[in-house]
């Protein structure tokens, strides 16, 4: 039986713990931007604005402590 994720509203979070959890989204996810280099806050910002929109959204695991940032398809 798998756990039950709980959906955090990104205003749930303080500023400084949302811009962590994108840094860590931002730096694992290798996402190819194309032709460009893009700089880490150009992709934090991107991010962030796909919070803003509900293109992305935070995850909590109350079984692990675990909190995962996820991109809706």
């Amino acid at each position: 039986m798998g756990a039950v994720l709980i959906k955090v509203p990104p205003d749930a979070l303080s500023d400084a713990a949302l811009q962590g959890l994108i840094e860590a989204f931002v730096l694992r996810e290798g996402t190819d931007y194309g032709h460009r280099d893009y700089s880490l806050e150009e992709k934090c910002a991107t991010v962030r604005r796909q919070l803003q929109r509900g293109a992305a959204q935070i995850w909590f695991d109350p079984e692990t402590g675990s909190t995962t940032l996820r991109l809706q398809e």
